[in-house]
């Protein structure tokens, strides 16, 4: 690596190369994780003893700025604090909102790959195993010999024509969604979506309309927009429309599998949710993020399709039925909103990666994701129904299962008291990973239980997962 040092003279050289070393570790310039070049070749460079630079090394290790590795070198300490802060947020304008910002909870953030347990029961994951590497691959090359032909110009903030073409045609199929290209905007995941509709919908102190127990980050998200978010309960049918105030601009839900509970939302009650809607003058945003997984009844077409007026705008991703790190998903629009939604993706980040975006047109239009689904069905299915056996079985005794039909997790109530942060603590000890599904409820009274997600465990590993979870129950009462 390119090292900045400079020595002056021929006196306190040590001294000079250790405040040298030492002021680029505090001020960032040698990244935490930075190799330092061996102690032979710098001191070559340098034109100094290579003693000079061991003992260098050597203070700058027992101080805890470097560490050694055998066999591979000398790092800059990832657990190495910077010794200067250049000004403290109190002291600035802004300490107030930064404050706000900082105190925001994390919600389903995902652990990454060195805290991951041997058993993952994390909701809104999947299997590695089960990604296409071979088609992707595929279609990643035809994507780098499409970009190498273009003007080398910024894109279309509303996405690639053949992956909106490839989109319209999927969710038509899938979902029944009524759409046209020109009614979908290529978002980086649902949750950009969401942000896109919510910038050009809302104004600070303006209502909010979502389910309680609900989507959390969408919650967060809407509050720190400035607006006040009324959370409505949901009951076996969906959410209770009656109880969406008046004054409400934007209602939210998921009526396909209502997260975090399950349920689909009953017909009905999507009827009286868009006669609501009209009523109020409010858009309505679906959020269909897992429905491409259906194991029980008749399909169910979505919320956009019902509506005749132009108020649903129609969310969904592909972090589901691929991979969560592609950062791919969509918002089919009404017309009254789509035109701001498009100067608001410009203004935010210009566009999605095309390279993606060409990547997974073709991945869509060769028929490799409905291929892909399908083999994720019968895997997804099989991990289901023993979840179901074991939750009906020796677990009934503590939970009880919502009645679900879609989607790769389910909600588990506390049919009797249980300490869930306990259990989740002990679970972790002996490698599984457990998930509350009290941080969903908002203001409507929390029910204790779990959100199982079965889309990262393996199928092999789910009964002996489960049964350390008994034995932890049996063993905390």
């Amino acid at each position: 690596m390119e090292l900045h040092v400079v020595i002056n003279g021929r006196k306190d050289l040590a001294e000079q190369l250790y405040q040298q070393l030492r002021e680029a570790i505090e001020s960032g310039r040698l990244a935490a994780g930075a190799q330092l070049p061996p102690s032979r070749l710098l001191a070559e460079q340098l034109g100094v003893s290579r003693k000079t630079v061991s003992d260098t090394y050597t203070t700058l290790t027992y101080e805890g700025l470097l560490i050694g590795k055998t066999g591979r070198g000398t790092f800059v300490n990832a657990h190495a604090l910077r010794a200067k802060q250049l000004q403290s947020a109190t002291d600035l304008a802004c300490a107030a909102n930064l404050a706000k910002w900082q105190t925001l909870p994390s919600p389903m953030r995902h652990p990454t790959r060195d805290s991951t347990l041997r058993y993952e029961f994390i909701g809104g994951a999947t299997t590695r195993s089960l990604f296409p590497q071979d088609e992707w691959r595929r279609c990643t090359q035809d994507a780098l010999r499409r970009a190498a032909q273009n003007s080398g110009f910024y894109s279309q903030p509303e996405g690639l024509p053949a992956l909106r073409s490839a989109i319209a045609g999927h969710v038509a199929f899938s979902r029944g969604v009524n759409c046209r290209d020109d009614d979908i905007v290529v978002c980086n995941g649902a949750q950009q979506a969401l942000d896109l509709i919510a910038r050009v919908v809302l104004e600070p102190g303006t209502i909010v309309a979502m389910e309680d127990p609900g989507y959390t980050p969408a919650r967060l998200l809407f509050e720190a927009m400035g607006a006040s978010v009324a959370c409505v309960p949901v009951d076996e049918q969906g959410i209770e429309v009656a109880l969406i105030p008046d004054g409400t601009r934007l209602i939210y839900v998921t009526p396909s599998h209502q997260f975090p509970l399950g349920m689909p939302m009953s017909l009905p009650r999507r009827e009286a949710l868009l006669a609501r809607a009209l009523e109020l003058g409010a858009i309505v945003i679906e959020d269909d993020y897992d429905s491409d997984f259906r194991y029980e009844g008749r399909p169910t077409h979505s919320l956009q399709s019902m509506d005749q007026w132009g108020m649903v705008a129609y969310v969904g991703t592909f972090s589901k039925s691929l991979l969560p790190e592609l950062r791919l998903g969509y918002a089919v629009l009404p017309p009254v909103i789509h035109g701001a939604v498009l100067k608001a993706k410009q203004l935010t980040d210009q566009h999605t990666s095309t390279l993606a975006q060409w990547a997974l047109a073709k991945f869509i239009n060769e028929g490799y994701l409905l291929k892909h689904i399908r083999r994720c069905h019968t895997v997804y299915a099989s991990r289901r129904e023993r979840i179901l056996s074991r939750l009906a079985g020796d677990l009934s005794p503590w939970f009880d299962v919502v009645p679900s039909v879609a989607g790769f997790h389910l909600a588990a109530l506390c049919k009797v008291p249980v300490n869930i942060a306990l259990l989740i603590e002990l679970a972790r000890q002996v490698e599984v990973g457990l998930y509350p599904l009290d941080v969903f409820f908002h203001q409507t009274p929390v029910r204790s239980g779990l959100i199982i997600g079965f889309g990262a465990i393996e199928t092999l590993d789910i009964d002996p997962s489960l049964d350390k979870v008994r034995t932890i129950l049996q063993q905390i009462g």
